[in-house]
């Protein structure tokens, strides 16, 4: 069984992916194996209590359907945006000084799109709560 797991790491053959698919194999059938052992030595009894939602010792009241103003996620989902793209700055000022004149007019032209799309956003109104 060692000698199979030992093959030559340079071949390209199907023969090279064993110790992965049994490493895998090996995964999945432990990961069924104790989800089925714990569904037959687990406990079953089910009370109002423990079907109840867990609420952190507070009294849940109202509709949890109720709608909610878009603005709330609109202004997530920009922060979001514009975080992830400030942290593309960073790979750029690590090495400012080896990409020079083609990295900066790369930042640039970053720059430039990014305040397209910040002049769109404000166009379009999305950071107006005035509504």
């Amino acid at each position: 069984m060692i000698h199979i797991l030992q093959l030559n790491p340079s071949a390209n053959d199907a023969g090279s992916y064993l110790p992965v698919a049994l490493q895998v194999i090996f995964a999945v059938g432990l990961i069924v194996f104790l989800v089925v052992l714990t569904h037959f030595l687990g406990p079953k009894r089910k009370t109002a209590d423990k079907l109840a939602s867990f609420t952190s010792g507070i009294e849940s009241h109202g509709d949890a359907r109720q709608p909610m103003a878009i603005k709330y996620f609109l202004t997530a989902i920009l922060f979001v945006l514009f975080d992830v793209e400030v942290i593309f700055f960073y790979p750029y000022a690590v090495n400012f000084k080896s990409l020079g004149w083609d990295g900066f007019v790369a930042v640039l032209m970053f720059v430039a799109f990014f305040l397209c799309g910040f002049t769109y956003i404000i166009k379009k109104g999305a950071l107006r709560w005035e509504d």
